[in-house]
């Protein structure tokens, strides 16, 4: 739990932009993974060794917090590397380690990192949280209990003062916004059977998101679904409960979207901060609630639910393959240059035309992600209202632009499952 008595808001980071966006919006914590040993081990863009200082850097900067994922299964042949990655982490000061694996768990603790218990053990009661209060401060719980359940857990750590290393109660943390899985907390077979590549190494092919149609084997009768996506539940989200959700007495709300742009981190972060502290000040309200689920309909999603929290009936599964988000994304072009005495950054145009009027995107490794409108611009050192590819623009901005920084136009999109950005974002279900 952060400092004022709030719950902890935990971002999401799969690179620096991602990370950026996350500590520009207001995030207690941030966790991530390196190289191959975590739940998003297949994507492309996973830290390395060499970027925990800088990881760390930035995020004591900002008095946030920084978690990192070590949360697959382990091999004989992992041991070694574990032992690098604990020993990198411990010298880096990353703040604690999310575990699921004994050798994982064991080692940490010999080094002294703090340990936090990933949602891959599957703890849905309050004696395997006190079980693992000897190695671990904080326990990621099941995503398939209820909040009755979980305030339950809760109160009986109070009431049996369940204490874990560092001396303090043991904290709950669920999950509170992004993908889910039909599996139980993300242990799935489908992908390591069809492909031969596990999602409990983080290497998922997403066979869920996919259409099938089922045929009866003995008869040849086709069975008709309601959905097409019959095993592709929609996003969660618990924007329009969370003040029920506070009450449970959670500490940790954790954002899914390891894997997401960081325009997606930045506007969910977002807000959950303000929800969160309009929980605190007793300012939440349906108008609020109405406006930040406006808000995260504009990034990546395939509809949301509210998960298992609420007791519902199971089986809210998404309409569409893709994405159901009333915004996109086009790339336009990148950065050239920012005059800081003037503030205005210089971007050629590589891609589609841009006007005066336009809503864009700025993102890169330290910019993180900033939207603003286009109100003013020169093309080619001459006042314009639209800059054509192949043209050098400026434009007058609130904040600092790199060069090779990435420049989109926000437009909007009907939410017919499309893709962003011309291929899905990859998705990680545990951590």
């Amino acid at each position: 739990m952060t400092k004022n008595g709030r719950i902890e808001l935990m971002a999401p980071a799969g690179n620096f932009e991602s990370l950026q966006a996350a500590l520009d919006n207001g995030a207690d914590s941030v966790y991530f993974g390196i190289d191959q040993l975590n739940m998003r081990a297949r994507a492309s863009i996973n830290f390395t060794l060499e970027d925990l200082p800088e990881i760390t850097r930035r995020c004591e900067e900002k008095g946030v917090r920084s978690y990192l994922t070590l949360n697959t299964i382990i091999y004989d042949h992992d041991l070694s590397l574990i032992k690098v990655l604990l020993d990198k982490a411990k010298e880096a000061n990353i703040t604690a380690v999310i575990a699921m694996d004994q050798s994982v768990i064991s080692y940490a603790r010999q080094v002294g990192v703090e340990i936090h218990i990933s949602t891959q053990i599957n703890v849905t009661n309050i004696e395997t949280v006190k079980f693992y209060a000897m190695f671990a401060d904080t326990m990621v719980l099941s995503r398939e209990l209820s909040l009755k359940q979980i305030k339950k857990i809760a109160e009986q750590i109070e009431k049996e003062d369940v204490r874990g290393p560092s001396g303090n109660l043991v904290e709950i943390e669920i999950f509170g916004h992004g993908a889910l899985c039909m599996a139980v907390s993300g242990k799935c077979y489908l992908s390591l059977h069809s492909h031969n590549s596990s999602a409990n190494r983080g290497a998922c092919k997403q066979n869920c998101r996919k259409k099938y149609t089922v045929i009866d084997q003995e008869t040849g009768f086709e069975i008709e679904l309601d959905n097409e996506y019959m095993m592709s539940p929609k996003d969660l989200c618990t924007m329009e409960f969370l003040d029920e959700v506070v009450d449970a007495g959670i500490k940790v709300l954790k954002i899914e979207g390891r894997g997401r742009a960081p325009e997606y981190v930045a506007t969910v972060i977002r807000c959950y901060r303000e929800a969160i502290d309009a929980v605190a000040e007793g300012t939440y309200s349906k108008e609020k609630v109405d406006y930040w689920m406006g808000l995260l309909q504009t990034v990546y999603n395939r509809g949301f639910w509210s998960g298992y929290y609420l007791g519902q009936k199971l089986g809210e599964w998404s309409a569409v393959s893709g994405s159901m988000a009333t915004q996109k994304k086009v790339y336009i072009g990148k950065g050239r240059h920012f005059f800081p005495k003037t503030s205005i950054g210089q971007f050629v145009i590589e891609a589609y035309d841009l006007k005066v009027g336009d809503l864009i995107l700025v993102t890169g490794p330290t910019t993180g992600a900033k939207e603003m409108v286009v109100e003013s611009m020169m093309v080619e050192d001459v006042v314009g209202d639209i800059a054509k590819k192949g043209e050098s623009i400026t434009i007058p901005m609130p904040f600092r632009i790199r060069a090779s920084d990435k420049l989109y136009k926000l437009v909007k999109e009907e939410p017919q499952g499309q893709v962003q950005g011309g291929k899905e974002e990859e998705e990680v279900y545990a951590h």
